[in-house]
């Protein structure tokens, strides 16, 4: 690798690590290339993507960014999950560790918060964009229907009382 692809990795990884709602770091030594493509199918899937990475190049990228103390877990053979949405990547990333014991995670960043095993097990716990999104709107929409339901009971209520009246007359 000459020295222009190098600059070019390290700004494409400086931006990810911009960009990135979270970035989990793991250790995938001995995963098959197949395991590897299900994992990065995986996080596709969410919006997510896995990079590979020389350590040193990351921890150039890194400098000057707000997770720079995650360089600190860069060693070894390494690979970063990443995506948008904060939750997305660590949820995949749980998950796969959970399936393959190859897999590792050691930690990751936040924003400018460095995550630890524990840390990026607890982003993964938490719900995902769309899920809070959906907590919220039906939250907002269970009044109104309480209020639908309360102003449609009293006629249907009416209504059982005047048919119970008409049955008694015609009897």
């Amino acid at each position: 690798m000459d020295r222009a692809q190098k600059e070019k990795v390290v700004e494409e990884l400086g931006q990810i690590f911009e960009s990135s709602g979270v970035v989990v770091v793991a250790h995938y030594a001995g995963i098959t290339v197949a395991e590897m493509q299900d994992l990065r199918a995986q996080m596709r899937a969410v919006g997510g993507s896995v990079r590979v990475a020389k350590n040193k190049l990351a921890k150039i990228a890194l400098e000057g960014k707000p997770a720079a103390k995650m360089g600190d877990l860069l060693t070894g053979m390494t690979v970063m999950s990443f995506s948008e949405d904060p939750v997305a990547a660590a949820k995949v990333c749980e998950a796969y560790a959970k399936k393959n014991d190859k897999f590792v995670i050691l930690g990751g960043a936040m924003g400018d918060t460095v995550l630890d095993q524990a840390g990026v097990k607890a982003v993964a716990s938490m719900p995902s964009r769309e899920e809070l999104i959906a907590q919220i709107v039906s939250m907002i929409g269970a009044p109104a229907s309480s209020i639908a339901g309360a102003i449609g009971a009293p006629a249907s209520n009416i209504a059982g009382i005047l048919s119970t009246i008409e049955e008694k007359a015609a009897a």
